[in-house]
This record gives structure tokens, sequence and C-alpha cells, in this order.
């Protein structure tokens, strides 16, 4: 029982030009990523690798058909849009009209944590160099979810499982946790429905977004529970869990246990060790009633009629969770230091929400906004509380709110700077992203493109590109190439020492 699976995460960033509020955010985007490849040397860095990629690919045993599928589905086509790879093994691109960074993948919650925020100094960079291009505009970078006129962007996450696990056991065992984890991990809003036309403040910013249990979707009728079957792995041994229903989180805690919880989780559901799941009624109201209230007193009803708050959905998880350790044992600190944080995160938000004021985004912003209410008599509608509320996820240091109460000592720190900004240009050492990211270091000029399960090399003497399938997550570690690098001087010797050809 352990924390520790092969994790990451995506985050698609909200987008202004100042100044400009016509300004199309998919040129924006654009010149965001490119204004970073350029500045880093990484113009002539490998493409993206669609081959392999089967976003229509349903976990309930068939594929959507093309003609039918929404265009925002089809994300094995290559638009044409900026898209590059780093030398950390991550992916920064233009999603649609955003531009968005998908974290290497990663072992654990800690390190979803350093990468997830190395890829915040990635994009501060990028727009400060795109703000540099004559007659472009400073452009603005805010990690949210939402632009207030009825439009939501994703932060997803990712999870590979076994892929023998039923898939409905998956449904009915995760949709009661998703639905109450956002007391946790949820990033706050000023408004709620869809377009923030009732005026109050609400947990979670892309609750009110979701409109059915289960379906392949991610940006219309989106699901709680997403379908896709696309686990850039072997698929005879993986499946990835695709977790579209979280909210961006700038606090470190929030986003430790947004994947710390839900490893434990998914372990438990791997072993058939929760007992038969506390069935809602209707998932998603629930979901939007619990995102409601600030004050985690409201009960949402159970499909036998009696009903259970949010906190003791979390506690019924967090217990199973205990005796599952206690049972099966765990060999690693990082799991055992999950179980205490969730244990005392869901004790304190039940005395008082304001004890976690350092620890949640949605608490910490809360906090902020209501000093404004407080003392300016401002209610739920005042235009300064929604910008308070955007101001919050500001990435620029000098401006951002939640940078500024880190700079002050008002949130808790999981990881020092030096670690962060390490991860901006290093790999993580455990999983297959090193080899990703050391190939582009090494051999640029000879990488045509990649993707999380290959690198695809251009090499002299060959009369055609070179695929090497990169199918097993924990392959390609620094233990395992790491003298291999050391060894080879070219392109072309590390591929015949991989391949023997």
């Amino acid at each position: 029982m352990t924390v520790h699976r092969i994790q990451g995460s995506e985050v698609e960033y909200g987008i202004a030009v100042q100044g400009q509020p016509q300004a199309n955010p998919m040129v924006a985007s654009t010149h965001v990523v490119n204004a970073y490849a350029a500045a880093h040397g990484l113009t002539r860095r490998a493409r993206w690798d669609y081959e392999e990629e089967s976003p229509l690919r349903d976990a309930r045993g068939f594929d959507l058909s093309r003609e039918v599928a929404d265009p925002s589905q089809l994300t094995d086509e290559d638009m044409g849009l900026a898209n590059i790879i780093l030398t950390n093994g991550a992916r920064l691109y233009v999603d649609h009209a955003h531009p968005e960074y998908s974290s290497p993948e990663v072992t654990s919650p800690l390190d979803v944590v350093r990468w997830e925020k190395a890829g915040e100094l990635v994009m501060r960079r990028a727009a400060e160099l795109a703000g540099q291009i004559p007659g472009v505009g400073p452009i603005v970078l805010y990690k949210n979810n939402i632009d207030n006129k009825g439009a939501a962007y994703g932060s997803h996450e990712n999870y590979l499982m076994r892929r023998d696990v039923p898939f409905l056991t998956i449904v009915e065992q995760l949709t009661p946790f998703f639905v109450s984890r956002q007391i946790m991990c949820g990033a706050g809003r000023v408004g709620q429905g869809q377009d923030g036309g009732v005026h109050a403040f609400q947990i979670s910013q892309r609750a009110d977004y979701f409109e059915v249990e289960a379906g392949l979707e991610t940006t219309l009728k989106r699901p709680i529970i997403n379908t896709r079957d696309e686990p850039h792995a072997d698929p005879k041994k993986y499946r990835r869990l695709h977790v579209i229903i979280g909210d961006a989180n700038l606090s470190e805690v929030s986003i430790y246990l947004k994947h710390g919880t839900t490893a434990l989780v998914l372990a438990m559901i791997e072993a058939g060790a929760l007992p038969e799941p506390l069935e809602l009624a209707d998932p998603v109201h629930a979901l939007h009633l619990v995102s409601h209230d600030p004050t985690l007193r409201t009960a949402v009803e159970l499909a036998d009629g009696t009903t259970i708050t949010a906190l003791d959905l979390q506690g019924h998880y967090l217990e199973q969770a205990q005796k599952f350790v206690e049972t099966e044992g765990h060999d690693d600190p990082q799991t055992r230091d999950v179980l205490d944080r969730w244990e005392s995160v869901l004790e304190r938000l039940a005395a008082d929400p304001m004890d976690l004021v350092r620890e949640l985004d949605w608490v910490a912003k809360l906090a902020l906004l209501q000093r404004y209410r407080d003392r300016d008599g401002l209610d739920w509608d005042h235009a300064k509380l929604h910008l308070v509320d955007l101001q919050y996820h500001d990435v620029r240091p000098e401006r951002g709110l939640y940078h500024r109460l880190v700079a002050s000592g008002r949130m808790e720190r999981l990881l020092d700077e030096e670690r962060i900004a390490e991860a901006v240009t290093e790999p993580p050492r455990d999983t297959r992203a090193y080899f990703r990211g050391r190939c582009l270091d090494r051999f640029a000029e000879h990488i045509a493109a990649a993707s999380w399960d290959s690198v695809i090399f251009d090499l002299p003497g060959y009369d055609s590109l070179q695929r090497v399938p990169t199918m097993e997550p924990l392959k390609g570690t620094a233990e395992h190439v790491d003298g291999l690098f050391g060894r080879v001087e070219t392109a072309v010797e590390l591929f015949r020492a991989i391949t023997g050809r």
C-alpha cells in the first residue's frame, strides 16, 4: 500500500494580452510557446509524435466515431500549433486557445508538486519572453480554470492503473471520492453557476461545469469520470486514468493531497480492499452542492435515501486507507505523511475551515476576499472581488496574490525554490522521462519526434526514421541508462547500443 505509482499532471493556463481585450488567444498562446522555445534553443527540437495516440477509445469497450466526435476530442491530429518537448521530459504546447504544460511522468505526489511547480516557472518565463516580441504587448498568464464568461479550461491528472481492474468498479468507487475531494483541493471561486450569475463564493472553480457521471468528453458534457482509454504504455498491462475533475492548484499542499489521496484510493481499488461504495443518488448535483457550501455543512443524498456530508465521505475513504495501510503495511515515509496530512486536514476543516488558511487554495482565497468584504463592506457581486479572485492566480510573483502570500510566509511550502528550479531542465530520474529528456538534451538535432511512449531518431546512414519504443514507464530511468549515455558520443552510437542495429 503506497502513494507511489506512475502519475503526472496537465495544466492549461488562462491568457490575456494587456490593453488588447480582443487579442486572439490562440495567437497569443503560440507566441508564449514559441518565445520560450527560441530563447532556450528549442526551435530545432523534436515535434510531438501523434502516431500512437487514440483519444476516441472508450474504457467502456468501444471507439467513438471520428465523424460524431467533437473537434476538441481529436487530440491525435497535428494542428500545426506550437508544440515542443522540454529537456525535463515535459510537453509545452498550445491546446486550442491556451498554453499548456504537461509534466513528465513521475512516481510520487511530491514529485508531481515539484515538476508541476517547475511548469509554473516555465510559463512565467515564457510569458515574459512573449511580451518582448515587437507588436505583441504584455502577456499575463493565470493558473486558473475559468474566464468568468462561461468558459472553463482544464487541469488534468493522470494515473497508471492495472488493466485487469474492471472499469465499472473504478467508476463506482471513485465517484463519491471525486465529488467530495474538492474540499481539500478546490481553488475557490467568486460566483456560482457556469456564468457566475449567482453572487456567492464556492469551493471549486470547475464543479459547475460538470454535467454527467461518466463519459469521453473533456470540454462538453464534462464527466466526473473520464472514460478515455489511452494508456501511453503497454495496453495489456496498464490503463491510464485520465482525471479531468480537479482544479488548477497553486498551493503545494493541495496539489500533494490531490495526488496522494487519489493514489491511495486507487491502490485500494486495485487490491479490492474497499467495501461496497456509498452510492450517491445524483453525483452531479452532489458535486455542485458540495462546492457551493464553504461551511462544509451541506449533506448530499445517497441512493438509499440517507444523507452524508463531504467531510464524512472523505472520512470514510481515509478510514479505509488507514485500515488498509495497517493491514498491508507501507515502506515509505511519503505514504505515512499523506495519511497524516489527510487526517489532519479533515479534522481541522470540521472544526474551522479557516485553520487551513496556510495550506488550501480555496481557504486562502476566501480569507483574502473576506478581508476586502469586511474592510469595504462589499457584497459578493462587487467587481473588486472578481479581480481579487483572478489576481490570486497571476503567475507573476510581484502581482499574483498567491505568490505574495508565499513571499510573506503565509502559505506552507513543501519544496524549496532550488529544487523546483532544477526541475525546469532536469527530468525525473526514476521514469522513462529521464531517457526522453536526456535524448533531447544530448542529441536534439537527431531527434525527429517524441511522445510519452517513444523517441524517434533521424540518423545519418539510415534510410528511414528509427523509433525506440518506451512502453514501460519504469524503464529508461537514470539507473537503466546513465551508464549508456556516459559511454556514447553520438546519437548513432546510442541507437546501436540500444537496438544492436
